[in-house]
């Protein structure tokens, strides 16, 4: 291309650079919104750091269930087919995710009383990535909570019996669907009027999801509207999915629903709906909120 030089010269000829036209402002867009969603990440994370009592009940949260459902209520409940520490343990790592997700929507509401959002605002910044660093926290929140269930669960007898790749498939799939369900409570925890709120409104949405699920008892023992939600109950599928891949099945039956006999995909296709769904839902909230 022609580059006119001052006083009206034509100057040599140059070939056209990336820094012309659309390409290079894409990409610095992209990386612009990487680096701010990993500073938000990075300021959760130290927050977090700052905060060891929300560290430590954190971890304390999975332990206490490992040993109060394997020890002491294990000797109670049967499951015919398989031993009930490892039957348990699946479900322990799914409820325990998924309770591990709602630190989103508390955050959330608590920046939000605490002006912490409007500050944000103020900056030069993407304003998903708020959203994103919110959610890549709980995800290492989650993480450390998995590692630690895993251990727990070595100590009280429970075993992995398929491959490394397996075992490692079934962290994934965990990992995903709290991921997933983070977003859920993002969207809650700017929806409530204040963090005293979200935490009712969580244990009404997850403790129906986690108990009445194949989690902790087999569904065929529940009575017939419930064991029919507990079959078509998506932690079911996760737990039923987790089971598999950690081979922890045994002979127990599987129940005919369609969402029990292809846990795997129909847990693929929830992470999917619930990130199309969710990730504009939120991103469009924290634009109205930011807005007033």
């Amino acid at each position: 291309m022609s580059v006119r030089a001052p006083g009206g010269r034509r100057s040599v000829d140059r070939p056209a650079t990336a820094s012309d036209g659309p390409p290079a402002e894409a990409s610095s867009t992209v990386t612009l919104w990487l680096s701010d969603g990993w500073i938000v990440t990075r300021r959760n994370l130290t927050k977090l750091k700052r905060s060891p009592d929300m560290l430590v009940f954190a971890v304390l949260q999975p332990i206490m269930f490992v040993l109060l459902f394997s020890q002491i209520y294990g000797g109670s409940i049967q499951v015919a087919g398989s031993d009930y520490t490892q039957y348990l343990m699946a479900g322990i790592f799914a409820q325990t995710v998924i309770f591990g997700s709602t630190f989103s929507g508390s955050a959330m509401a608590q920046d939000l009383k605490d002006g912490i959002i409007d500050r944000f605002r103020t900056l030069p910044m993407s304003s998903s990535a708020v959203l994103i660093g919110r959610t890549n926290s709980d995800l290492v929140l989650n993480t450390l909570s998995v590692v630690i269930m895993m251990g727990t669960g070595f100590l009280v007898g429970w075993r992995v019996t398929t491959d490394a790749g397996s075992a490692l498939a079934g962290i994934v799939l965990l990992l995903l669907f709290s991921y997933a369900f983070s977003w859920v409570m993002a969207l809650l925890g700017m929806s409530v009027r204040s963090p005293e709120v979200i935490n009712n409104a969580t244990f009404i949405i997850l403790f129906p999801l986690t108990f009445i699920s194949n989690a902790f008892v087999q569904p065929q023992t529940l009575p017939g509207p419930l064991e029919t939600f507990a079959n078509w109950n998506p932690v079911s599928a996760l737990v039923q999915a987790v089971r598999e891949l950690f081979g922890n099945t045994g002979s127990v039956p599987v129940p005919d629903a369609w969402p029990m006999q292809n846990a795997l995909p129909t847990v693929l296709v929830g992470v999917v709906v619930l990130l199309v769904v969710f990730v504009p839902l939120c991103i469009r909230k924290f634009a109205s909120i930011s807005s007033r």
